[in-house]
């Protein structure tokens, strides 16, 4: 590497994107325009770090500010994410070895990594093989995922949204539901997502201010499911109210620890269950078992990018974190990840601080017991305490004929300075 040659930088979107993971892009960008005497270029690598791996870079000097406005404003991740695991030095050293190669190649001093637990996992390990090989990297990982489950922050950007969301529907869904409880449905299952952790599920509970609104029943993960308490419940529910709202995380598992779901087998690229299908186990069971006519839905990715009704704290939080990442990397900090600290609950408030990412990768922050009330079917009212702020404020987007106006950007890859990557 040339010394006197402008340093630049990379950013990248890594696994399931959520409502405000560009939220977070913007503050990336804006923070560097406001810093671009220290870094001349920041590039954004298509489908995470595979775009780093295989050199699909784009630059975002080329974004103007009007779209960078609409930025902000857009879910999904818009440089594209992926699902894809380094693997660690021993068994694939050809991987980050290509990592530094490009980065060389394109004088990368800063490398900001927008994702969750695996992400982190990525950008300590990019971190390592750059001390290794005597490269002067600065490795950033920004915090996202719709789950909540990354240690030390307070809460995680693009779970605000989807509490927002799920505690809206299971709202909405209730004033259904009782319309029509007398001749018609009396049960109504939401399954959302949360393989081990039950943040999302927990969420929906705020729509319920007393016993008789819904959701009447949330089962978390980490409760162990029992089916004969869950149907007395059920059938208790719907003698005292005349309908019951449930919602269920996708991992509830039986007390053997296995899951209930009816997709348990499959992977996915990070090597994850790839879950889904309890709410239909359910409503089976609900049927069959009490003979109930039921309904059931699947929120899946209707949960995480619905945008339309993001929370706004949620939105300012990401994009802060994405501007705290380009000035702690230029404070010359490293593996580190900024994160969000409550302040203060009444009045609800927050800052950003960093920890390293030794304290972070590699470790999942689930549903604390006192979060969970004691019959195992709803939250405590500190849990809610906990979740309220979490989903205050609307930042509603730009709308054009009717529906969101959301932004489509393409850029042009970079042309290419090295030959195409073969594992």
């Amino acid at each position: 590497m040339i010394e006197n040659k402008p340093k630049n930088a990379i950013y990248a979107q890594s696994g399931g994107v959520t409502a405000v993971i560009n939220a977070s892009a913007a503050g990336v960008i804006t923070a560097f325009r406001a810093q671009n005497e220290h870094i001349a270029n920041l590039y954004a690598a298509q489908n995470g770090i595979l775009g780093v791996l295989h050199e699909q870079l784009v630059n975002t000097n080329l974004i103007s500010n009007e779209q960078l406005l609409k930025l902000r404003q857009t879910p999904g991740g818009i440089f594209k994410s992926c699902r894809y695991k380094l693997k660690n030095l021993l068994e694939n050293r050809k991987e980050y070895e290509r990592l530094i190669e490009v980065f060389s190649a394109y004088n990368i001093e800063y490398f900001f990594y927008n994702g969750g637990n695996d992400s982190a996992d990525t950008c300590i390990k990019v971190a390592q093989i750059a001390a290794e090989l005597n490269y002067p990297i600065k490795a950033i990982h920004i915090p996202k995922t719709i789950d909540n489950d990354l240690v030390i922050t307070d809460n995680c950007p693009g779970f605000g949204s989807v509490a927002k969301y799920i505690a809206t529907s299971i709202k909405e869904a209730g004033y259904d539901l009782a319309s029509m409880a007398l001749t018609s449905t009396k049960v109504f299952i939401l399954e959302v997502m949360g393989r081990h952790a039950g943040w999302i599920a927990a969420s929906g509970g705020l729509a319920a201010n007393n016993a008789n609104e819904a959701p009447h029943i949330i089962l978390f993960p980490e409760v162990a499911f029992d089916e004969q308490l869950f149907l007395a419940k059920v059938q208790q529910v719907v003698a005292t109210v005349g309908y019951c709202v449930v919602i269920a995380a996708e991992g509830v598992k039986d007390k053997n620890g296995k899951s209930i779901s009816a997709a348990e087998n499959s992977k996915d690229a990070f090597g994850h269950a790839q879950l889904g299908g309890v709410a239909s186990v359910l409503a089976k069971m609900v049927g069959d078992k009490l003979g109930l006519k039921y309904h059931y839905a699947i929120a899946d990715y209707l949960q995480r990018s619905a945008r339309h009704i993001a929370s706004k704290t949620d939105v300012e939080q990401a994009y802060c974190l994405g501007y705290a990442a380009i000035n702690y990397a230029l404070q010359g900090k490293n593996a580190i990840m900024p994160y969000i600290k409550r302040v203060s609950q009444q009045p609800y408030l927050w800052e950003i601080d960093y920890a390293p990412l030794s304290q972070i990768a590699n470790q999942e922050k689930t549903m604390p017991l006192n979060y969970i009330a004691e019959d195992g079917f709803h939250i405590t009212p500190i849990c809610r305490e906990y979740l309220q702020p979490l989903i205050l404020g609307e930042d509603y987007p730009s709308y054009s004929a009717g529906l969101p106006d959301y932004l489509t950007l393409e850029l042009a890859i970079e042309s290419k300075k090295l030959p195409p990557f073969s594992k």
